[in-house]
């Protein structure tokens, strides 16, 4: 299978998490903005062209026939297929239920800078987001922080992964979530760091995984920057 991952092409954003489980898995695919033309090919799918079922917004993932969107939902369908997802259905619905917790913090944290509006720019918002910057980090960010913690201390197989005992596309996704919290919010992170030492621990582990760790230092691995969804402005890391 060759499978076809269409997001925009200059940021990470929710397309990441989908990349990194194609990355870790070896998985055959092209991300298709990034190629010429390639944005104008999403655009048209968006439009519904061709396709009874057409997706609201990217990322999306072309399969054979099928068309996935909803980065939780590309990731199970992609989980059992890569190998990054149990067998057992009890554990696949676990993942998942992990995933969309995750989705929900990245929304969020997306929303700091945007709290008004997405067609605003954040010059636009800064007053709002100040002040949803600083209850989401004194507030909703170690309360996610804090039960993801404890999801790895809970796991009966012990705390090297979220789901049971091998890597799934959760460990990935919480790599990329911590690693964009580190760089949106280094002031909180830091003042959070001793609450979620197993978080910490579970991002090095998966950088340093060799096809992870040969992707993030490719040029496939664009940076984090202002247009995604984990920005850096200082007066919103207090």
């Amino acid at each position: 299978m060759r499978y076809e991952l269409y997001y925009w092409s200059g940021i990470q954003g929710r397309g990441e998490f989908v990349r990194l489980a194609l990355e870790q898995a070896g998985a055959d695919y092209v991300d298709v903005a990034r190629q010429p033309g390639g944005e104008a090919a999403m655009l048209r799918l968006l439009e519904g062209r061709g396709l009874a079922a057409a997706p609201f917004a990217p990322p999306f993932l072309k399969a054979g026939r099928l068309v996935i969107a909803q980065t939780a939902n590309i990731l199970l369908y992609l989980g059992a297929r890569l190998r990054l997802a149990p067998k057992a259905e009890a554990g696949r619905l676990w993942a998942h239920q992990l995933q969309l917790t995750i989705a929900d913090l990245v929304a969020e944290t997306h929303d700091v800078h945007h709290p008004i509006a997405a067609s605003l720019y954040y010059r636009q918002q800064k007053r709002e987001a100040r002040r949803r910057a600083a209850h989401f980090t004194a507030e909703r960010l170690p309360k996610y922080l804090g039960y993801l913690e404890s999801v790895l201390g809970r796991n009966p197989a012990g705390d090297r992964h979220m789901v049971w005992r091998a890597l799934s596309y959760v460990d990935l996704s919480m790599f990329q979530v911590i690693a964009g919290l580190r760089y949106a919010f280094p002031r909180a992170m830091a003042r959070l760091a001793p609450g979620h030492r197993r978080l910490a621990a579970l991002h090095d582990r998966v950088a340093q995984r060799p096809r992870v760790a040969a992707y993030l230092a490719s040029e496939r691995r664009l940076p984090f920057n202002e247009q995604g969804i984990f920005r850096h402005y200082p007066e919103l890391d207090a």
